[in-house]
């Protein structure tokens, strides 16, 4: 892999008034690389992709994109790159083939070279059928195919894919994975997705963001190993014993697994009516299989499957979120998920009211507040793309709206 940084982001820094965004985000991706860009709604993701495609600029920190700075030079940035955000513009009135030569054309492509990457695009996008069709006329699920076809016509260096295969049957999923697959050999690819089984397939390197900042970034299986826990799928037969008397019930093996010394969690999963089947957590040091079975043996409790595997990325992803999550829904990060709801109601309270008082600390930074008050009109100009943005964006309009 070569070395050559292609994305770099430095201390970067959002706000919308008085809420940020993005808090001193750092990382770069080098060429080479397919790098997910994880994390949950609100998280920040979007902002980040904006301010790398040059839609709109951070109130502090900075970002270079093959060497260019995104403030000072976005017409060089702009033409290293391929972007696809999750709600692609497009002109409804054109076809689809009108469309994409409309995009060649402002990205100085010729006819010929054009013909060339149309070839390519329609195959990888599945466009063969529509275009002739008008945009208008199209699904979503189409739509995003064109709009992942403008994205890649002129054969970019760097692609920076928001949700691409949102909408899209699991076929053509397939299709765009394996594309990016291919095409993450010798280029850059920053793909942001919810599917964590997409990260999995296409990416050997993730990034995880919540509440605009980085929890997690490195390999997928360094990640993994960030709880330092394995789980072991145990389940155990409810009809049948291998001793005299009754068979066993849900509530006594999970209280007989809980008394293994090093089982950490005990949680019962869904199954059929034949079988009790139970996830224990361990660290990731020891190995529970041996006591795990001589449990069954001594109680004389029929073994069905008994497996040890590392922690998978959506545990993984929980785990780093979940403070922030729980924060959402209006708990304390160390209260229970059954709480009511005049409790949530206090804690949502005191969480607007510490917010108000991480911004009271925040006013130390003169400097990154005058920054700020600078890019006032280049936020608000942001704002009618923000008010675009899909669920999966970073809940800057709503914050806004409160301000």
């Amino acid at each position: 892999m070569a070395t050559d940084v292609m994305i770099a982001a430095s201390g970067l820094t959002k706000r919308f008034g008085s809420v940020r965004a993005l808090d001193k985000v750092s990382f770069e991706v080098q060429k080479g690389e397919v790098v997910g860009f994880l994390g949950p709604n609100g998280a920040g993701k979007s902002t980040t992709m904006r301010i790398l495609t040059c839609f709109i600029s951070p109130s502090a920190g900075t970002a270079k994109v093959r060497g260019h700075d995104v403030f000072e030079e976005p017409l060089a940035v702009r033409k290293s790159l391929g972007y696809l955000p999750q709600r692609a513009p497009l002109y409804t009135d054109m076809n689809v083939y009108e469309y994409l030569q409309f995009a060649a054309s402002v990205r100085g492509l010729d006819d010929s070279t054009f013909r060339k990457r149309m070839k390519r695009v329609v195959e990888v996008c599945g466009l063969a059928q529509t275009l002739g069709k008008d945009i208008g006329t199209l699904s979503h699920g189409f739509r995003q195919r064109v709009g992942l076809g403008q994205a890649l016509i002129h054969d970019p260096a760097i692609l920076i894919l928001d949700e691409p295969t949102s909408d899209l049957d699991p076929n053509e999923k397939a299709e765009v994975l394996k594309y990016i697959k291919e095409i993450g050999q010798d280029r850059t690819i920053l793909l942001s997705t919810h599917n964590l089984s997409e990260v999995e397939e296409a990416c050997a390197r993730a990034i995880i963001i919540s509440k605009g900042r980085v929890v997690a970034d490195g390999p997928l299986d360094d990640i993994r190993a960030k709880t330092g826990a394995v789980r072991y799928i145990v389940t155990v037969d409810e009809k049948k014993t291998l001793k005299n008397g009754g068979a066993p019930k849900a509530a006594e093996v999970k209280a007989a697994l809980e008394a293994i010394d090093g089982a950490r969690t005990i949680r019962e999963l869904p199954t059929d009516e034949t079988a009790h089947k139970f996830e224990v957590g361990g660290d990731k040091a020891g190995d529970l299989r041996r006591e795990l079975y001589g449990l069954m043996v001594a109680k004389g409790w029929i073994l069905l499957e008994l497996r040890r595997e590392a922690q998978s990325l959506d545990a993984v992803f929980r785990d780093l979120t979940r403070s922030d999550e729980r924060l959402d829904r209006g708990y304390a990060p160390d209260e229970d998920d059954d709480s009511d709801d005049d409790d949530a109601t206090t804690a949502a309270d005191d969480d607007d009211s510490d917010d108000d008082d991480s911004d009271d600390d925040d006013s130390d930074d003169d400097d990154s507040d005058d920054d700020d008050s600078d890019d006032d009109d280049s936020d608000d100009d942001d704002s009618d793309d923000d008010d675009s943005d899909d669920d999966d964006d970073d809940d800057d309009d709503g914050d806004k709206d409160k301000d």
